[in-house]
Formats: C-alpha cells, structure tokens, sequence
C-alpha cells in the first residue's frame, strides 16, 4: 500500500533560535555532516519502498528550495519531491490541513510527518511494522531522556505491555513521564478528520471570545491533535534504542553533526568524503573533496569541513564544523565550534567552546555562575586575529576580533 510523507519546514519568521546562522541559510538546509539537515530525513525515507511522494510544508519564499529541490531528485529518484507553501504561518497541524487534498491525492494508506529539525536514526520501517502489526491510526516515535529535561519537551505516558499511548502533555509544568516526543510520526488518513474536529473546537471557542480571526486558524500538532489522540483507541508509541534530538539552538549543530558522521562511519567507513584514520585523522571526519587540509593538521572527532576550506599546518580541529570558504591559518585551534562561511582564524588563535554532547539538551553551560553559549559560533566573514582566544562566544557577521574574549555575544 503506497504511503506519502510531509516534512514541516517551518517558514522565513521563524528560526531566531538558529541565529546567526539562519542568517545566511534557512536552518533546514544548513549542512551537518556535509549535508542539509533536510537530506538526511530524505535518505531514510528512501529506505521506505512504499514511500512514492515527498511534500516539504512551509512559508519559506519558492525560491529558497529551488536549487536544494533539483538536486534531491537526482539524489532520490524513487520518489518525486514537492514544496507547498502556506499563505500565512498556519501552525504544524494547520499546514497539513491547507493541504489536505494535495497530501491525500493518489490515495495514500499511511502518511509520515516528520519535523526538519529532528536529529535521529529514523527508524522508519520498524514504525510500519508497529503501525500493521497494531492495526493503529497514528504512531508516534518516543525516545528516552533525563527526567531533568523532559519537561522541555512532549511528554508521553504509555501502557507498557501494549505501548498505547494512554496520555500526552506538550512541555509540563511537573514531571509525568521521561519518554517524549521524537518528532516523527505515522498517521493513517483520519488524521484529517482529528485535525477538522479541533479546527471546529477552535473555531467555536473564538467565536466565543474573539480575539483574532487569523489566530483561530492556527493549529499546532503537538498541543492541538495529539491530545486528541491520546483520547482514543489506535494512537502507539514506538520507543527508539538510537540516537534523537533536536536542533534548535545553532549551538545544537554541533552533537547532531557528531551522531550523524558516527552513523555513517558504523555503517560505511569508506562512505565518500569520510576520511581514512590515520595519525593526524581521528574519525569520524568529512572532509569536502575540494577543501584544502594540510598533511600535519590533525583533525577529529566529529568535525565536517565544507568546502574550499583551507586548514594549514599544524593546526588542530576537533568536534567542530567549517563552512565553506573558512580558513585555519598554521597552528590554530578549534574546538566544539561552528565556523560559517568565510571565516578566517588567525596563527596560533583558539576558538573553543565547552564540551556538549548528545546527552545534553540544552546548549548552554554555567561559567560562574552565568549561563553562557556552550558552542562557540562564528557567523559569516568573521575574522580572529593571530594569537587571539575565543571561547564561549557568538560573534555576528562581519566582525574583526583583535582581543581575547569569553562569554560574550558580540555584535
């Protein structure tokens, strides 16, 4: 039976979480581990064979998909690729509703809805099975978490001989559960009839108290449907062993890109672009074929260069991402670091943030007892000078940085 899949993308007004990295590049299609972030839900949904259309929602301008849409069909031509985008924000729930007749052409049995910035091992085919195998109406992909956190998120409660989902609350303010919502999802075509049931619900309870006719079209997956599911027969959880979180934060890129190169050297160590170990590579690293690394630079863990990037001698780059057109000048270092497009590291400078790992879901950490940036992000054509240390900063495009700095959002 043939399924669909949608892809919420999210639109142009959103994404400040990301800065400034979206300034440049819409956060679903900023590369992690050599790739967009949206490539790599599309791969695993190729490994879907009933899987025949993919529609990516959203209110980003046409023109921002255009190039990345011409290269996915070449990449996965056993399914064709399509962008629809919403007049207006509608909301997770809204968008799919817009274009219900557009997902619903051709007769699809089963729909995946899978958010763009979910970082996981999309274990796509074991939620088929569950969702045959239940005779379900929705499947909703859970993954565990530290009780610490889980409140930041959708919070399931599930019978655990059955694994139905017997209760959902999105971000609580006490602790029910310490298995949340991964994102991705397996509905059956009333999904519609669950969505046009809340949109009525919301309808009525603005008529009641107006506030904003357009805020009565807004429908949220999470807050809006899931609830309703819960509250009836069909809707399970499948509970994934692999690696999940979200990239949120621009500070995130840098676990999502290190579980995804760890994931294709377990599976392929000899996957294009991934380097061999040796002395001066310690894996995973990818490497664009047309940046530049010196022989005597050592490189790794989890580090993706982009391309035409340029690391000379010497220098040491380790859980980081370069960008294209970046440049590490001799004896520089790098670490959990995010260097965008054009920046240039200076002889013997140090740009470090703290370590994060997939564990930890918040990209911040404590330095005296202040919050500050984990990841240290410098965005575009940011220049640092040789010699000078940078740690724990967000540096905004265009900046030269001459002086050591920590723990600072330099604009």
């Amino acid at each position: 039976m043939a399924s669909k899949a949608v892809i919420l993308v999210g639109g142009g007004t959103r994404g400040t979480r990301f800065r400034p990295l979206s300034l440049d590049v819409p956060k679903v299609l900023f590369p992690v581990a050599g790739r967009p972030i949206l490539s790599h839900a599309l791969s695993a949904l190729s490994k879907v064979p009933t899987l025949k259309e993919v529609l990516l929602i959203g209110f980003f301008d046409d023109s921002v998909f255009k190039d990345f849409l011409a290269d996915s069909a070449k990449e996965f031509p056993n399914f064709t690729i399509k962008y629809l985008r919403e007049y207006r924000a509608l909301g997770t729930a809204g968008g799919l509703y817009h274009f219900r007749d557009a997902i619903l052409r051709g007769n699809p049995y089963r729909l995946f809805v899978i958010h763009a910035d979910v970082c996981c091992s999309f274990p796509l085919n074991e939620m088929l099975e569950m969702f045959e195998e239940k005779e379900a109406k929705a499947v909703i992909l859970g993954t565990r978490v530290d009780p610490e956190v889980a409140s930041n998120f959708g919070c399931i409660v599930m019978d655990p001989h059955t694994k139905k989902v017997v209760h959902y609350v999105e971000k609580p303010q006490s602790h029910i559960s310490n298995l949340i919502n991964g994102g991705v999802y397996l509905f059956d075509r009333s999904i519609f009839d669950v969505i046009g049931a809340a949109r009525s619900a919301r309808a009525e309870q603005f008529r009641a108290d107006p506030i904003d006719d357009e805020e009565a079209e807004i429908l949220r997956l999470e807050q809006d449907i899931l609830v309703r599911l819960a509250q009836a027969d069909g809707f399970y959880v499948y509970e994934t062993r692999g690696f999940w979180r979200q990239i949120k934060t621009a500070g995130s890129a840098v676990p999502a890109n290190a579980l995804y190169l760890q994931k294709l050297f377990q599976t392929d160590i000899y996957a294009p672009n991934l380097a061999r170990a040796s002395a001066f590579i310690v894996p995973p690293v990818y490497i664009d074929p047309t940046a530049t690394v010196d022989p005597t630079a050592k490189l790794g863990p989890n580090v993706s260069v982009g391309p035409r990037a340029k690391i000379a001698a010497g220098a040491r780059v380790k859980e980081a991402i370069l960008l294209e057109d970046t440049e590490v000048k001799h004896d520089a270092f790098v670490l959990y670091s995010i260097l965008a497009r054009g920046v240039k590291v200076g002889a013997w400078a140090r740009v470090e943030g703290s370590p994060i790992t997939a564990v930890d879901h918040l990209a911040m950490t404590s330095k005296n007892g202040v919050r500050v940036q984990s990841v240290s992000i410098l965005a575009t054509d940011v220049a640092v000078g040789d010699e000078v240390r940078i740690q724990n900063c967000v540096v905004l495009p265009h900046k030269d940085i001459k002086v050591d700095v920590e723990n600072e959002i330099i604009m």
